[in-house]
């Protein structure tokens, strides 16, 4: 069964345009209530946590959620800006029993979206999910007068988080010395990730951390590192960190400038833990996760298995085999080990830690790991075209397969949005990478 509004990370789309209107949310809010309410103990409030990142248009969506949610008869505490995790970390400490991020994650300030965290900090089940959308499709009510949720607004919900932060780093270390310069994507992070890493005793140079609702990930945070590259170099600063919009992703920056991905941290710290004498079980990736990446982690003796593209199918593997860290090249990074969810900031300090504690610069780190370059193929195909029947096209994937085989591989997959099929491959040689690719992509018929 497919779902009518939940996709893969929540419910996402441009502000103005149905869903992200105040009538949908407004009922979204009440369905959602009807739901957790059912899971609410006799004689207990149902209480949900509402934040948000830095755009313009989560004034209005959370005015809507608060009064449908109200309407369900839920109580509604009110943090303002907050980095999804800091959401996903305040609805476990609190022991509510659910939390709500308004945002879009690394979309352009126009677009906006919902999350929902269970009590326990986790991204919402599937089912949980089905029963949101089962109670849409009914009729709006309202509980009486003496039902009606109230709100409330959580004002240490910053320093609640920025504690919580710093509490996974190592008590033994501190980050004194260390020049750091922190771009938080103009995001939800801005008043929280700079007071982290200062508190620890680093030098922090903050860029990215003056929103006016309109220039998140605006040629900032870890979509756009440029700005951060160069200004690590400018300050001659040891290391820079970047966090995209609701600050779940992670990339950094050494002091050359060269740029590290979610997959070369990946191996750091599982390699790190694997040091630490720490049980991890084994570690997750994507199918986007570097080839390289892979055979450097089972070189290790740690155990690797893909997911689908996606931290919630990473997450939902980790549960699954029960281990510890997972990850994937945009920089979503999981330490289950620290937190319920993927959380940028903190996985910035558990590289920071892998760096201390073995007196390492972050490429002497992976100095082992020769990421392979990567070819990616967008082409848009003609209406109808099925490309899992096209035996033409198969048989060159084949016949590519065997050709890579060891050297690289291939990965093809349609866009779960528009009419494109992503055809990727991955090969020590970028030239014969892309000779690969536009063989397949030529057998495509072009739209």
């Amino acid at each position: 069964m497919k779902k009518q509004y939940f996709g893969t990370d929540g419910i996402r789309g441009e502000v103005g345009h149905f869903p992200i209107v105040p009538e949908f949310m407004t009922r979204l809010a009440y369905a959602a209530g009807k739901v957790f309410t059912k899971d609410v103990k006799s004689g207990e409030r149902c209480k949900v946590l509402i934040g948000k990142d830095t755009r313009v248009s989560g004034y209005l969506l959370e005015a809507a959620l608060e009064a449908g949610f109200a309407a369900a008869g839920v109580d509604v505490m009110l943090c303002g800006p907050m980095p999804t995790p800091g959401v996903a970390y305040l609805t476990r400490a609190l022991h509510l029993t659910a939390g709500v991020v308004i945002s879009a994650s690394h979309n352009p300030y126009q677009d906006n979206g919902i999350k929902f965290f269970s009590a326990n900090g986790d991204k919402l089940s599937d089912d949980f999910e089905f029963a949101i959308e089962a109670e849409l499709e009914k009729p709006m009510g309202c509980v009486s007068a003496d039902e009606l949720g109230k709100a409330f607004r959580l004002d240490d919900a910053a320093r609640r988080y920025i504690d919580f932060c710093k509490s996974t780093f190592p008590s033994d270390l501190n980050l004194q010395g260390l020049k750091l310069v922190v771009d938080c994507a103009n995001g939800a992070a801005y008043h929280i990730a700079p007071h982290v890493f200062q508190e620890l005793g680093a030098e922090v140079i903050s860029i990215g951390v003056t929103p006016d609702g309109r220039n998140i990930n605006d040629g900032c945070g870890a979509t756009a590192p440029a700005a951060l590259i160069a200004k690590v170099k400018a300050e001659k600063a040891d290391i820079g960190i970047a966090l995209d919009g609701d600050a779940d992703r992670l990339q950094m920056v050494d002091a050359t400038g060269r740029l590290f991905n979610g997959d070369e941290l990946l191996y750091v710290l599982a390699k790190n833990r694997l040091e630490r004498g720490h049980a991890i079980g084994g570690v997750v990736g994507t199918l986007m996760t570097n080839l390289a990446v892979e055979n450097a982690i089972k070189d290790l003796g740690i155990e690797f298995e893909r997911a689908n593209v996606g931290d919630r199918y990473v997450l939902e593997l980790l549960r699954q085999k029960g281990w510890l860290i997972g990850g994937e090249g945009s920089g979503h990074l999981l330490c289950l080990d620290q937190h319920s969810t993927g959380d940028g900031t903190i996985a910035a300090l558990q590289v920071l830690a892998a760096m201390s504690q073995n007196k390492k610069s972050l490429a002497q780190l992976l100095e082992n790991v020769n990421i392979f370059p990567q070819v990616l193929l967008n082409i848009k195909f003609k209406p109808g075209y099925n490309w899992k029947q096209d035996e033409k096209l198969k048989k060159q994937i084949e016949k590519v397969n065997v050709d890579l085989k060891d050297i690289g591989r291939v990965l093809i997959r349609a866009s779960g949005t528009e009419p494109l099929l992503r055809v990727m491959v991955e090969s020590k040689d970028a030239d014969v990478g892309m000779s690969a690719a536009k063989s397949i992509a030529a057998l495509v018929p072009v739209a």
